[in-house]
């Protein structure tokens, strides 16, 4: 099960200051999980110079573009929903009764308040 996911809001822990012009205690919403690494809005942002073309139409694309690049998952924490302050993330697990049915399922927990970690897809 993966500590980090989708829609999660973390913190940048490491790398240079906002004040030296670099990310570390940026909050943002992660946007996409690739593997080991995950991108995360407004943090990281790199140019992209893409040659100039034409489509069917004939209007011109390419250009500089710029968007967030990937950064690697030990150098994000999770932001606690209480504290607002990057934690580390546990596990706990759980007995659900739904429809008279016993499932075990494992919840996310906040390792510094102890609170459950709420799953960003609304699960």
């Amino acid at each position: 099960m993966a500590k980090i996911k989708k829609g999660d809001l973390v913190q940048v822990i490491t790398g240079a200051t906002q004040e030296r012009g670099g990310d570390r205690g940026k909050q943002g919403k992660v946007l996409e999980v690739i593997g080991n690494r995950v991108v995360v809005e407004g943090v990281n942002y790199i140019t992209k110079h893409n040659r100039v073309g034409q489509t069917q139409r004939g209007t011109k694309t390419g250009g500089i573009e710029t968007y967030e690049a990937p950064i690697h998952v030990s150098n994000v924490a999770i932001v606690d929903p209480e504290t607002k302050k990057p934690t580390r993330v546990g596990y706990r697990v759980e007995e659900q009764v739904k429809d008279g049915v016993k499932k075990t399922v494992r919840v996310r927990v906040a390792k510094g308040s102890g609170k459950d970690i709420p799953d960003p897809k609304g699960k």
